[in-house]
């Protein structure tokens, strides 16, 4: 059975991404591989999570994320003073408390509270 192993997304501001992604809680480190341009990466429990600037290629906003996080209150809160936006209200579902944001350059990304029994 195949396992996740690396989601990359390309961004307008490399800065201004690293701030949103680490207000969610992610470990943000700087990577540059030989002659590759410079971006940032986390481990997520063994998926490797990289933003690359977008430079010429093709946007990759279409593309949604989910990360599981401890407070939803607390990182929505931490992610809109970094610029991102709410676009679901945070409510509770079948998969936990839920809402989803969008980063600066507009990646969905939905963000999940286990809810205890």
């Amino acid at each position: 059975m195949p396992s996740l192993s690396l989601v990359v997304i390309r961004v307008s501001d490399l800065e201004r991404s690293r701030r949103f992604y680490e207000a969610l809680g992610l470990q943000l480190r700087h990577e540059r591989h030989a002659g590759g341009p410079e971006h940032f990466s986390a481990d997520l429990s063994g998926v490797t999570f990289e933003i690359y600037p977008q430079g010429n290629r093709l946007a990759t906003t279409e593309t949604r994320i989910g990360f599981r996080v401890e407070s939803l209150n607390e990182t929505v809160a931490a992610v809109q003073q970094a610029g991102g936006a709410v676009m679901t209200q945070p409510e509770n579902s079948d998969w936990g408390y839920r809402t989803v944001v969008s980063d600066p350059d507009g990646h969905r990304i939905e963000l999940v509270e286990l809810i205890r029994a």
